[in-house]
């Protein structure tokens, strides 16, 4: 299957690219080697979970898909033929990997979700979008200025930290709630994230809405807050969770209506949206952007989940292909052009689903995986009398590097899937040795157990509960282990996570790495956004609270 596996070199893969057609461009290494630096327009698909995200990311089989490592790796040869085994005749592989395409004068872009947060500076740039400071908010406050001040974060997010006082809106949810909340039109909004872009793209939702009040983006988010010397609020538990109803809602339908009209996105049937499914030689998303216990209640079978703010925030975790088209629906015709409207911004051919949740419309099933009967399971009393038994048991972590550093099974070993059989050889294992996988999803530790079995390791088996299992058996736990080298933990991203762990330098670091995007991209990147210059509205705010009047 190798011998048959295409590689082309960079100068290509740049071609490619900007040819017109769609192209899935895939780094199968892992999450932490990915965020140290990858093309711009590159999708994070690793390896130990390839199978279980490669159909949700590229659905159709006949897609044109190029994949790459770290250029010293057979990881883009074992991921390729296991694309082959799920049916995708198109896989291509970058000769070289990463290093070649920096090494062939291209950036490697650190971070993640860098075409999303392009976007935000982008459209700060170019639209000017308003914004104050963390010492200029606390002294309007203190002054007695009223605001509305909203986090436009997951509620994940919202409820590890904030800025004092705000409640919980993701962007996504912005158009719906928002006016419930504006009972006086010259209150002023403020929007604030973790750092800058959802601060922006929320402040620039509600301008692009045309609603009354004066909008601004809080500048650096939380970030920003405390890099100032002001403390962060923890635990919250204020969302914004009322809608609008009667004429309320009717005028925000309409704003949402007139943005669809200003981007020039179309709302397509039931009829049009399936014909576009249904095309065989372009791949398109049907997402449901509502919350998810909207999701949980109901939805269109086979679409899947992406809340909006999240899916303009983390583009490139919902859409693996360049070139695709995407279809957004709501239940109540107020979110989805919203984030219609960001897709067309990103580059997309987007459009809504006038049908909404109602739309009788089919997805066709994209490639899963077949997994077998995966390793034989144990749960606490097996596991127990196994370890009694057994003197050369080979114990293999597969959670998250941040969990073993927590706690883990002594005598275990941490490993991911593409370097499972070195952990192995660090073990002295054999083939014949039993093997015991720890792993948060059963599925991750089937492809794991898919790989020992290729590499004739016959006696596999996983716990019921992973880790749990373990703790459940009563078998010891490592005392006073050294925590993992930080260079073995290719899971793990230092450059995001440290920010938020009150590392000043690594926040003013990740602060200077957003706003200076722009300058890294070259012409072909940029292009590919389509912001107006324009920010003038054509709704009237007057005759917005004319409408309103009667709620």
């Amino acid at each position: 299957m190798t011998d048959k596996t295409h590689t082309i070199d960079a100068a290509t893969l740049r071609k490619w690219l900007n040819d017109g057609q769609s192209l899935a461009l895939f780094d199968v290494r892992e999450h932490g080697q990915y965020g140290e630096g990858h093309p711009f327009f590159a999708v994070p698909l690793p390896y130990s979970r390839l199978e279980l995200e490669v159909g949700r990311l590229a659905p159709r089989r006949a897609e044109r898909i190029v994949l790459f490592d770290d250029g010293d790796s057979d990881v883009a040869a074992r991921a390729a033929r296991r694309l082959a085994q799920l049916g995708y005749a198109g896989v291509t592989l970058l000769a070289g990997g990463a290093p070649a395409w920096a090494a062939a004068g291209y950036t490697l872009f650190k971070g993640v979700n860098v075409p999303s947060k392009t976007l935000g500076e982008l459209v700060e740039h170019i639209q000017h979008t308003p914004h104050l400071s963390a010492d200029d908010f606390v002294a309007r406050r203190a002054a007695g200025e009223p605001f509305v001040l909203v986090d436009g974060r997951t509620g994940e997010e919202h409820r590890k930290m904030t800025i004092p006082g705000a409640l919980g809106c993701p962007n996504g949810e912005l158009a719906l709630r928002l006016p419930a909340l504006l009972t006086n039109p010259n209150t002023p909004v403020v929007v604030h994230c973790a750092g800058r872009t959802r601060s922006i793209i929320g402040a620039q939702t509600v301008l692009n809405l045309g609603l009354p009040n004066p909008v601004l983006a809080l500048e650096n988010g939380t970030q920003g807050w405390y890099l100032a010397g002001h403390a962060l609020e923890h635990s919250s538990e204020r969302f914004a969770d009322a809608v609008p109803t009667g004429p309320l809602l009717q005028v925000a339908r309409d704003r949402s209506a007139r943005l669809l009209q200003r981007f020039g996105l179309p709302s397509l049937s039931t009829a049009q949206a399936q014909q576009w499914l249904d095309d065989e030689h372009r791949t398109t998303y049907l997402f449901d952007i509502r919350t998810a216990e909207e999701f949980a209640r109901r939805s269109i079978e086979g679409a899947v989940h992406a809340p909006g703010g999240q899916l303009v925030q983390a583009t490139d975790r919902y859409i693996g292909v360049r070139g695709s088209r995407v279809i957004v629906f709501d239940d109540d015709s107020v979110r989805a052009p919203v984030i219609a409207s960001w897709l067309h911004q990103l580059g997309f051919e987007s459009a809504v689903l006038a049908d909404g949740l109602d739309s009788t419309i089919k997805v066709r099933a994209w490639p899963q995986p077949e997994l077998g009967g995966g390793p034989r399971i144990l749960d606490a009393g097996q596991l127990r009398k196994l370890h009694g038994e057994v003197a050369t048991l080979a114990v293999v972590d597969l959670r998250e590097s941040a969990a073993f550093n927590q706690g883990h099974a002594q005598g275990a070993v941490w490993s991911t899937r593409p370097r499972l059989l070195q952990a192995l050889q660090s073990l002295g294992t054999t083939p014949d040795d039993p093997v015991v996988l720890l792993a948060s999803e059963a599925d991750v530790a089937a492809l794991a157990w898919k790989d020992l079995l290729d590499a004739g390791y016959g006696n596999v088996l996983r716990t019921d509960e992973g880790y749990q299992t373990w703790l459940s058996a009563g078998l010891p736990q490592a005392v006073d282990a050294e925590p993992l080298p930080p260079a073995t933990r290719i899971d793990y991203l230092f450059f995001v996570h440290d920010r938020h762990e009150g590392n000043q330098d690594a926040a003013r670091a990740y602060l200077a790495w957003e706003t200076g995007l722009i300058a890294q991209c070259e012409e072909d990147e940029l292009q590919v956004f389509r912001i107006l210059a324009d920010t003038r509205h054509s709704s009237s705010p007057e005759a917005e609270r004319q409408a309103a009047a009667g709620r």
